[in-house]
């Protein structure tokens, strides 16, 4: 007999989600979309920033060679 009773519990509890969840659904969709993001200057920051990091890894790399064929040495 419980069986039975636990069994009805959760056939309503199973129609009455399949019935709350579709409407909950449907009203968060009626809702106005989000507007546009703006942009706040922080990806042309973080351009700029990519920018002098890849001027300073050429810079390294164009100024090393004449560092290591220095006469001078320093270790």
């Amino acid at each position: 007999m419980a069986a039975r009773t636990s069994l009805g519990v959760v056939a309503v509890a199973v129609f009455v989600v399949g019935i709350v969840m579709p409407a909950a659904a449907a009203a968060a969709a009626a809702q106005a979309p989000a507007p546009a993001p703006a942009s706040d200057g922080t990806s042309i920051d973080q351009g700029i920033a990519y920018v002098l990091m890849l001027v300073a890894l050429v810079l390294t790399y164009l100024i090393h060679p004449l560092d290591a064929s220095s006469p001078y040495k320093l270790f």
